[in-house]
């Protein structure tokens, strides 16, 4: 079961290790990323930022939604991490469980705009972003979980 969707360019670090995982009680940790998946330094360095007692799975976006849609999977308490908003795009056409995304962050590069302290975004994440409201998707911000919701349709 997928506990948050959450959309972080860090992927793992010390929101997700010390807060996010305790606060939704996961026991797993999913980095759906093609790169990092095909990257042995890169998983060895996630690995060690990993809350203790947590799993951390990573894996391709195809090989992501294979398992998610498996319901083996339905028996894990999932967060679900993506670092961009074209690959959480990506998964929810993929993956109908996942109905709300978190944008905890995304940092500046060119060609990017702040829509808040710690989301920037582009023109394409912002035409993907409103096709997945239109979907229903919630699209939420919170860099951490005692944060008060920010609906992303607001800041755009």
């Amino acid at each position: 079961m997928i506990k948050l969707t959450r959309i972080d360019d860090r992927l793992v670090h010390g929101q997700v290790a010390f807060t996010w995982t305790p606060a939704l009680g996961v026991n797993c940790l999913l980095i759906a990323n093609d790169k990092v998946a095909n990257d042995e330094f890169l998983k060895m360095t996630l690995g060690l930022a990993k809350p203790a007692g947590t799993k951390l799975l990573i894996k391709s976006l195809a090989d992501a939604a294979t398992f998610l849609n498996d319901e083996k999977s339905r028996n894990m308490k999932i967060l679900l991490i993506i670092n961009s908003v074209k690959d959480a795009y990506a998964l929810v056409n993929e993956v109908e469980e996942i109905k709300s995304v978190n944008f905890g962050g995304l940092r500046m590069i060119d060609g990017t705009r702040l829509i808040s302290k710690a989301v920037a975004v582009n023109d394409e994440d912002v035409i993907l972003i409103r096709e997945l409201l239109n979907k229903g998707i919630e699209l939420e911000l919170r860099q951490v979980p005692t944060d008060t919701k920010q609906m992303v349709a607001s800041l755009i």
